[in-house]
């Protein structure tokens, strides 16, 4: 690696009680007692029973009985017991119970059991299932592709000879060797390196760099190594590892419940007490009031089980979803879990790493921050380091300054290399003698770290001069810039070897990862759809910081220890979760850190999403509500993802945030029309039964489930508007507008039900049949048309938040439900089908029942109306339309508690936060 060069924490000297082979595996790793990366090596060494002779075999194999294998548990699922808990929710419960009712409980009386109710509901059940279980297999394992990252092979010694053998067989005492390329097998600390050794750990820690590593210093499983060559002692393997701590966080995160079938269960439910409420009543009514003989009370009781759950709504939401997510991989984001894209929808707190996210992961100069101290101008500052810089093989830093020139080829343009000296841990710069062609004349450049070059330096250095290098180099450390000095030398004598004129200092050099090009405006765009934006990074707080104010961000910030330890003195706060809510990002953090603060931010009520690219970043990404692997993340950082972006940066969130409210209000609207089915179905029918005495067949109301609902699926196609602001279920909202269009609906069918009992006005009027029997199977015929017509046009009032002929629906949309209810009307015209009892009402009661329903359908807009004026407070964002405008601060803007903001955070509350009092109405996080 160039410049950049770690500390090391410094060593510690403990009290060594027992050693390995008396200690549990707990008690080794209980870090308060044993931290085995801050312990002198020979302490871990002794504490470890090991020497650099490595273990023996039979030593290694007491070891591995006790420790277990170096690799992740993967938990395996059993496929059959999958599909089967598809069926154990409330709303197979019920599908279920009428299934058993139509082939067991029915068979009596001379009649045979109730087959076509039996087959139609099993169909509906399994496709429902198939549909849950195909999708849930086809979400990604985020162990199983955090345990494929694990080095498969490593170089061990063992009886003091070196062996290749799986990674599997480390245990904790191990020698191993590491060389350029590898993937480091398990935890340790370095026993000795052979020249400059560097380790990428982007992606466990988030450092933008290659760290330097010297003897006794700490290495990670699953980084890489980038240059040099070392023996290691293995410290930690498999779940005790950094690596290993990641993953079980991981899978801990995995076991949450979905939000979607947190949500469909309560709406089954809903559905559930509605059904066992009113077959209560029935039961009561049929058999002890009305004395009904045992297989007519079945067959009532069958069409409120069967119409009254809303079978294909499982379906029907998995249909939405699976179409939407088409949708945003159009978008450059692929969904990998499914039910991902409702919660994207709700999502308050957006977590995103930094580094190769919100900045460029290429380090780039600072041209106007450029600092000089001589006769130099900034650019030629660049070009002299530039010399100094390999060409070839080129570590970061090189490669920054090398492209920070007009065209890099003038690296070494107009001049002769004589000498060349690399970077190495010793002189901690480096430096190159040439001739300038142009005259002949030698001379020597050099670049490092400041202190470094400012010891070199022999000519023209002043106190003056000192006092500005050291107050730049600090202004540069709290804006999070790395500070690279230059200097020059002349050689009089023309021999690379020459003494030359003494070191004269000339520039500092400001140094960092810069945000992409697009990730101010998306962040804007993200507060403008009702977004707070925070940062969270494994890097230096200082860093974090300075790109926090080059995006507007803010920069109140702090370190991952105050998670710990409390809010800093002074900071204002009085508990670590409004310390939370409140900062604009941490710094410093690990695996555990990011996983808490989306822990935190979900136990205060909201939804939370978190975008990252490292394997540091896979617990709080399978934690997080959506979690979402940004483009060229690594393997396990996708396979714990729930959205995987294919273009860099932040930008394709926004399009995923609009497209996933645009999907949200499809389902909403379905959800609302579903459980207005089940009301209308279950009271009315219920009352048809009561005061009436009218037995409504159940096959019928079977065909209304699958022609109605089947082709209603069209609506995951349907043209709607997204919210400005994250959305939620908001379930008593939904109840509320079911109980009103249900009840509407039901009342249509009474009265018309009223009117061809007991009047002669449809005979009257227009000429028509009418059975003396209120059961005639021509009455059914009618009713199934009526309650089949009306119950589908609902959709045009619950998808618009206008008038139903204000808001066009999708073409697909339309043309299903004309083509459903012309089915539906020339069923009702020539059905004589002996097992529906049904027989062929003929035109003229069809067209009554067209003009009934149409009278009917218009005034529904009103009782929408009411709905919304009762649901939606006062105080909207219709009279606020620029909520986030008026203030100096983004943040505090978007937690501001303005009236809108606390509407818009109700609204998006999960269902267990509701007593939740405060305000913000949403929040982004960026985490690294």
């Amino acid at each position: 690696m160039a410049e950049k060069i770690e500390q090391p924490e410094t060593a510690t000297k403990q009290q060594i009680d027992g050693n390995i082979t008396s200690l549990t595996v707990e008690e080794l790793y209980d870090k308060d007692k044993y931290d085995l990366s801050t312990m002198e090596l020979e302490d871990v060494t002794g504490l470890l029973q090991t020497t650099k002779e490595g273990l023996t075999a039979d030593e290694a194999a007491r070891r591995i009985e006790k420790f277990g294998p170096n690799k992740l548990v993967e938990k395996e699922t059993n496929a059959f017991l999958q599909f089967l808990s598809f069926m154990w929710n409330p709303l197979s419960w019920v599908m279920e119970a009428a299934a058993i009712v139509s082939i067991a409980v029915a068979n009596g009386e001379g009649k045979p059991p109730d087959y076509p109710d039996f087959i139609g509901i099993v169909l509906l059940l399994l496709a429902n299932s198939l549909i849950g279980f195909y999708e849930e297999r086809q979400a990604g394992n985020a162990v199983k592709a955090l345990m494929e990252s694990l080095a498969p092979e490593c170089k061990v010694k063992r009886n003091g000879e070196w062996h290749t053998m799986e990674a599997a067989e480390l245990v904790p005492g191990d020698v191993i060797a590491i060389k350029l390329g590898d993937v480091v097998p398990a935890d340790g600390r370095l026993l000795a390196a052979h020249g400059q050794v560097s380790i990428d750990q982007a992606a466990l820690t988030g450092e933008s760099l290659p760290v330097g590593k010297e003897a006794g210093d700490e290495i990670f499983s699953g980084s890489t190594v980038k240059q040099g060559e070392a023996e290691a002692v293995v410290t930690g393997t498999g779940l005790n590892t950094f690596f290993g701590r990641a993953a079980k966080l991981v899978g801990e995160a995995g076991d949450d419940v979905g939000h979607l079938q947190t949500i469909l269960t309560k709406i089954g439910n809903f559905c559930l007490c509605t059904i066992g409420l009113f077959v209560v009543i029935e039961i009561l009514v049929m058999y002890a009031a009305f004395r009904y003989n045992y297989r007519r009370g079945i067959d009532n009781l069958l069409v409120l089980l069967i119409g009254g759950i809303p079978i294909a709504m499982p379906t029907v939401l998995s249909v939405t979803l699976a179409i939407g997510a088409k949708q945003l991989a159009e978008h450059k984001a692929i969904v990998t879990r499914i039910t991902a894209i409702e919660e994207m929808a709700a999502v308050t707190i957006l977590c995103s790493d930094k580094t190769g996210t919100l900045t460029l992961n290429k380090l780039i100069v600072d041209k106007p921050t450029i600092k000089t101290y001589a006769e130099f101008n900034g650019d030629e500052v660049i070009q002299l380091s530039a010399f100094a810089c390999r060409t070839e093989n080129q570590d970061a830093i090189d490669f920054c300054i090398v492209n920070s020139l007009p065209d890099p080829k003038l690296a070494r343009e107009g001049i002769e290399e004589l000498e060349f000296k690399p970077f190495n841990p010793v002189i901690k710069r480096t430096e190159i003698t040439y001739r300038v062609k142009e005259d002949g004349s030698v001379r020597r450049v050099t670049k490092g770290m400041s202190h470094t070059i400012l010891d070199l330096c022999t000519r023209d250095k002043t106190e003056e001069q000192i006092k500005a290098l050291n107050d730049d180099v600090d202004e540069f450390a709290r804006r999070g810039l790395r500070a690279l000095a230059v200097a020059v030398d002349e050689v009089p004598s023309g021999e690379v070897e020459g003494e030359g004129k003494g070191m004269r200092l000339i520039g500092l050099l400001p140094i960092y990862d810069p945000p992409r090009s697009d990730t101010k405006e998306t962040i804007d765009r993200s507060i403008a759809l009702g977004v707070q934006v925070k940062m969270i990074t494994g890097d230096q707080l200082a860093i974090g910081k300075e790109t926090g104010r080059r995006l507007g961000m803010g920069d109140n910030m702090f370190l991952s220890k105050t998670l710990k330890d409390g809010p800093p003195p002074g900071s204002g706060y009085t508990s670590i979760d409004d310390m939370v809510l409140q900062a604009d990002g941490f710094a410093g953090v690990y695996p555990e850190h990011k996983y808490e603060i989306v822990e935190r931010l979900q136990n205060l009520g909201h939804m939370t999403a978190m975008t990252g690219d490292g394997v540091n970043d896979a617990p709080a990404l399978s934690k997080a509500n959506v979690g979402v692997a940004v483009a060229d993340a690594s393997d396990a950082a996708r396979s714990a993802a729930d959205i995987v972006l294919t273009e860099p940066g932040l930008s394709v969130i926004v399009e995923a945030i609009i497209g996933s409210r645009q999907i949200f209000q499809r389902m909403r609207n379905y959800a609302i029309y579903a459980c207005s089915i089940t009301i209308r179905v279950v009271i009315g029918f219920a009352i048809l039964c009561f005061a009436f005495q009218h037995d409504f067949p159940p096959f019928p109301v079977l065909i209304i489930a699958v022609l109605n609902d089947g082709t209603i699926m069209t609506i995951s196609t349907d043209r709607v508007k997204p919210s400005p602001y994250p959305d939620a279920w908001n379930l008593k909202e939904i109840f509320m507008y079911a109980i009103v269009y249900g009840l509407y609906q039901a009342a249509s069918t009474l009265a018309f039900a009223k009117v061809a009992f007991h009047t002669t006005f449809f005979n009257d009027k227009f000429g028509v049949e009418l059975p003396a029997d209120v059961n005639d199977h021509i009455y059914h015929s009618i009713i199934y048309l009526q309650v089949s017509i009306m119950s589908q046009a609902l959709i045009f009032i619950t998808r618009s938040r206008s008038w139903f002929f204000m808001e066009r629906p999708s073409v697909y949309l339309m043309c299903a439900f004309v083509i459903a209810q012309l089915v539906a009307t020339f069923i009702a015209v020539y059905a004589n089908w002996g097992f529906t009892y049904m027989r062929g009402c003929g035109w003229d009661w069809a067209g009554i029942v067209w003009i009934w329903n149409f009278i009917w359908f218009l005034p529904m807009d009103f009782c929408k109306f009411a709905m919304q004026y009762f649901f939606t407070p006062k105080n909207t964002l219709k009279e606020n339309k620029t909520p986030m405008a008026g203030t100096s601060s983004r943040r505090a803007s978007a937690v501001s508690g303005s009236g809108s903001g606390r509407y818009y955070a109700n609204r998006t509350k999960s269902p267990h936060s509701h007593n939740l009092e405060h305000g913000p109405c949403a929040t982004l996080v960026l985490v690294s």
